[in-house]
């Protein structure tokens, strides 16, 4: 088996959830046809994203607000990077660079407070 970095990113599973973690592929076969069979998720938390009441911006249109938060995937694990079969995942994708920031803020920097208090952010779309 052979792992092959790929960074952060934002996995949609077969169970609808949406996690982001650091993500590394599981592949199997040579270096010239290396297939995936599964990746490893580093840190995962699942991303919510909730819409929030709308608020009128200043051309008076309205606009909603949206909260998003952050929290650990399996949080009564001990393990830090968890292992997924590869059919269990619907797309893997680039998160937007606020949610990415505040991944690495919330997670990846604070490790020890990540695990008892759960993320969260508001934003204005």
């Amino acid at each position: 088996t052979r792992y092959k970095k790929m960074s952060i990113r934002l996995v949609l599973l077969k169970s609808g959830e949406d996690l982001i973690a650091d993500v590394v592929e599981m592949n199997v076969g040579d270096e010239e046809n290396p297939r995936v069979v599964g990746y490893y998720l580093n840190k995962p938390c699942v991303v919510k994203l909730q819409e929030g009441p709308q608020v009128l911006t200043e051309d008076s249109s309205p606009k909603n607000k949206y909260s998003i938060k952050i929290y650990p995937w399996m949080p009564l694990s001990k393990d830090e990077v968890i292992p997924i079969p590869a059919d269990w995942v619907v797309t893997i994708v680039n998160p937007v660079e606020q949610v990415e920031t505040m991944y690495k803020q919330e997670v990846i920097e604070n490790e020890s407070d990540s695990a008892d208090e759960p993320g969260d952010s508001t934003s204005t779309d």
